[in-house]
């Protein structure tokens, strides 16, 4: 019996703009038994996916995602290219992981000795990518259900740790809380800026051996942006003698962190 046609799609997806993204692209696809290959390209913002079977449903579960994937480009392949280390692509993803989980902690514990609301938000943020990294290698192998289920308590984990922020956002805003320590709000933020640097140098490295894990500084631009927010609010607090500076950067990544809940919520529907 023959084997059944390969066609390779080519996606462009806008809003896949770091590595978790394309862990949710890949956990969305996993419910398909026609993909047999996925290439994401970070920096171009693209995907290319290998399948048999029907275009439309793999465009129809791309349109779930609410990421505004569109369909560029379709092609026929007569074979797969030589596999990829699936060993090496996990251990990367690992080291990542465990990143972004010592970083979730060392923020969160310095954010609330610091009364600082951005180094607390901060800290979700890196708990965001945490939870998505640690989903996507916690269920490997296991069944469609099951991953939604995963998908679904760590969803829900984020959007209540978030909804609480927010709630002491307010209520700090309204008079409780004493003014943040400029101090440790800029030296923590200074390395968690360089946990997303050795991140980063880490899927680079991985980039050289898979197509697919390729990432660029794309993939630390929006934590960045966090760190550079919460050292500048630090700056404007020395400043100001205020905690307004700390309680806006911390609101902004606290409802940054509620929408990418939402996104896993929508995944594990």
């Amino acid at each position: 019996m023959a084997n059944p046609p390969l066609e390779n799609l080519l996606f462009k997806v806008p809003q896949m703009d770091c590595a978790a993204e394309e862990q949710l692209v890949r956990m969305q696809l996993s419910s398909s038994a026609d993909v047999k290959r996925l290439a994401f390209d970070l920096p171009q913002r693209t995907v290319v996916i290998t399948h048999t079977g029907s275009s439309a449903a793999i465009e129809h579960l791309m349109h779930e995602l609410n990421l505004g994937a569109s369909l560029v480009e379709r092609s026929q392949i007569d074979e797969l290219e030589p596999g990829t280390d699936e060993d090496r692509q996990r251990k990367f993803l690992i080291i990542v992981l465990l990143i972004n989980a010592t970083l979730f902690a060392v923020e969160l514990t310095t954010g609330i000795v610091a009364s600082s609301m951005g180094l607390v938000a901060d800290s979700l943020d890196m708990l965001a990518d945490a939870l998505v990294y640690g989903m996507s290698l916690f269920a490997v192998g296991k069944a469609l259900q099951y991953k939604k289920r995963v998908a679904r308590i760590s969803g829900y984990f984020q959007l209540g740790l978030a909804v609480f922020g927010l709630v002491e956002v307010v209520r700090r805003f309204l008079g409780a809380g004493d003014e943040p320590s400029f101090a440790l709000m800029i030296g923590i933020s200074l390395l968690a800026l360089a946990g997303n640097v050795a991140s980063l140098l880490v899927l680079q490295r991985a980039a050289n051996h898979e197509v697919h894990m390729k990432a660029s500084w794309i993939f630390t631009t929006n934590d960045v942006l966090v760190n550079i927010g919460v050292i500048v609010a630090g700056v404007l607090v020395f400043m100001t003698g205020s905690k307004i500076p700390d309680l806006l950067v911390g609101a902004v990544v606290f409802c940054l962190v509620a929408n990418g809940a939402f996104r896993i919520l929508k995944l594990a529907r």
